[in-house]
């Protein structure tokens, strides 16, 4: 695997050993933010916690599987090895016979981890869109952000795929086949997180003239 080569969507974990492994919520984070090539210090910067902890980590996750060297650069007097996750989403089988509660512990430090990313991915456009708006150029985006109490997991689950579903019928309803027009879309629903005050809800837009590719970043509930 190189620097440039795509990783996968997702991966099928069915080894007791890598399901116990990404069981750790720092490890789950570190194969998160390594969708992309990186090093042991730039992980550690990016979530303040210390690079020989990071490093440790990810000697775990490299031996099980979950993440590869794909490279090394040198960075002033040090040669600093690259990492890279072998997935974007793992996927527990359900032949590892673990406990209902475990399962439900990896699956939803597997979402968060994902959570994680995704929103890494959102600042990093965000980033590179500012940049065209420096340069004069509008950029339309919208963002909407609001709460809903979800008190059991059967209405938590019923409402994310209800809402799946809409996503689906609004993307083939207004959505093209052509390149130009092409906008990401993220939903993310997750609990609020304690000590912090709950979001206003609306929505802000800046409309702007059709010119080149953009993109949209997302909803949030």
């Amino acid at each position: 695997m190189t620097p440039h080569e795509p990783i996968l969507e997702s991966v099928l974990i069915d080894s007791p050993e890598q399901a116990m492994v990404l069981l750790n919520p720092l490890r789950a984070e570190i194969a998160a933010r390594l969708s992309e090539p990186g090093s042991a210090a730039e992980v550690a910067r990016a979530i303040g916690e210390a690079p020989q902890r990071i490093n440790y980590h990810l000697k775990a996750l490299e031996k099980a599987g979950l993440v590869r060297r794909v490279g090394s650069r040198q960075v002033r007097n040090l040669v600093e090895v690259l990492y890279q996750s072998i997935a974007r989403t793992f996927v527990l089988s359900e032949r590892l016979g673990m406990k209902p509660e475990t399962v439900r512990k990896l699956k939803d430090q597997g979402s968060l981890a994902h959570l994680i990313g995704t929103a890494d991915r959102i600042k990093q456009d965000a980033l590179l869109l500012m940049e065209h708006s420096d340069e004069g150029e509008e950029v339309p985006s919208a963002t909407l952000q609001f709460q809903v109490e979800l008190a059991t997991p059967e209405r938590r689950q019923a409402f994310v795929e209800e809402y799946a579903r809409l996503v689906q019928e609004l993307t083939a309803k207004y959505g093209g086949d052509a390149a130009e027009g092409a906008y990401q879309v993220v939903v993310a629903v997750y609990p609020e997180a304690s000590g912090r005050a709950a979001a206003p809800e609306g929505a802000q837009e800046k409309p702007a003239p059709k010119k080149r590719r953009k993109r949209i970043d997302g909803t949030q509930a």
